[in-house]
């Protein structure tokens, strides 16, 4: 397995490289690279990495959930509470059912099906937008509105809102006796969980750093420990539980950035050297794990589902912004930050497969396609216009 690690590490990087120089978003070159070293392309990786990628790929998302929170201030949060909860829910609803409506007509799935690969499609990509948002965050950018905040931390909460409503279509089909009703206010009472766990987590950890003395490269890893703990422990107990935990590990990272914002800011750049290495195995893993030749019989259905569903949320985000204190330029901002897809996709798009879920591979292609389509898109977009829609930085 050594030599598929360093396979995956060499290839996973050099094809970040070649896009990042045509100005496209690394990770699709990551993805492609999956594709060329797995088992249908070079078959370079070995069966016991692929036995333990769906793994791998909770700890991206992790570090992602970690990243997320600590890139958020106090004051922040609190400006940007009530417009952002309208940014977390509202597209990701308005998606997650018209791509469960389309995969309905097109596929012939049941609501069930549908509302599946529905809301794996919906979930916008931390691994794209988090980072954007926190390099905009850095330069000023939108600072007056604390416009790029408030799509870090919709994007957070709109993952959240989408693996949950997973969940829940999973269990309306792998079981016949579940409540909808009760499935359906699962959503809030997992938001809740998340943030009573995620706040009283967070307070023993600070109460521990305060009290030791640690190094910041091992509060990184007791960070890292802790999210994995969250999630593994909570996969064991009802569907709620385990969406809450997801909540829960960003709230830790946040509750150490109320507590502390310096200790926040220096976590977070320890953090960012975790994610290099972090992104290259996610993606790449991703690409192998991908069937080419369902891919190619659902590519031009799946397209027509997928850029449905964008065109959807993008109506959906002018939708939640109607009564925010914004211009159209601005608000154009927030939809090119909600396109890309790619984390959520990347870790529970072959989870019906492996359930058996009945056209589990037509829901794994339509993840992939969601990918390949929104993630350039929307990092293109957000790279080239994101600036010029905002207007200059704040200088003061």
């Amino acid at each position: 397995m050594m030599l598929s690690l360093a396979w995956l590490i060499v290839f996973g990087l050099t094809g970040g490289l070649l896009f990042r120089l045509f100005r496209l978003p690394p990770l699709l070159g990551m993805l492609l690279a999956g594709v060329l070293i797995g088992p249908q392309g070079l078959d370079l990786l070995d069966d016991a990495l692929l036995t333990i990628s769906g793994d791998l790929r909770k700890i991206a998302l992790i570090i992602i959930l970690l990243r997320a929170g600590l890139g958020l201030q106090t004051e922040v949060v609190k400006k940007i509470g009530r417009p952002a909860l309208a940014l977390a829910f509202i597209p990701v609803l308005l998606e997650g059912f018209t791509v469960a409506l389309m995969a309905m007509w097109l596929f012939g799935f049941t609501f069930a099906q549908g509302g599946i690969v529905g809301f794996i499609v919906a979930a916008v990509s931390p691994a794209v937008v988090v980072p954007s948002m926190l390099v905009l965050m850095k330069q000023r950018f939108g600072e007056k509105k604390q416009l790029p905040a408030m799509a870090l931390a919709s994007a957070s909460i709109d993952d959240v809102t989408a693996i949950t409503m997973f969940s829940m279509f999973m269990s309306l089909y792998l079981a016949s006796d579940v409540n909808v009703v009760a499935q359906i206010f699962s959503v809030p009472l997992a938001i809740a969980l998340g943030i009573l766990s995620g706040l009283l987590i967070g307070w023993l950890l600070m109460w521990g750093f305060k009290r030791f003395r640690i190094r910041d490269s091992k509060k990184v890893i007791i960070l890292l420990a802790v999210g994995i703990l969250m999630v593994a422990s909570a996969e064991a107990i009802e569907h709620v539980v385990r969406i809450a935990a997801l909540l829960g590990v960003m709230v830790v990272a946040l509750v150490i950035v109320w507590q502390k914002p310096l200790l926040g800011e220096r976590l977070s750049i320890k953090f960012d050297k975790v994610w290099v290495l972090a992104e290259v195995v996610l993606f790449v893993l991703v690409g192998a794990a991908v069937d080419i030749f369902v891919a190619q019989s659902v590519l031009l259905t799946g397209s027509v589902i997928v850029l449905s569903g964008l065109a959807v949320r993008t109506g959906g985000v002018f939708l939640a912004t109607v009564r925010l204190d914004a211009t159209p330029k601005e608000k154009a901002f927030l939809a090119f930050a909600f396109l890309p897809k790619a984390t959520v996709q990347a870790a529970i798009g072959s989870l019906p497969l492996t359930a058996g879920v009945a056209g589990g591979e037509k829901i794994l292609a339509v993840s992939v396609l969601a990918i390949l389509i929104s993630a350039p898109l929307g990092a293109i977009a957000i790279d080239t216009l994101s600036r010029k829609l905002l207007g200059p930085p704040n200088r003061a």
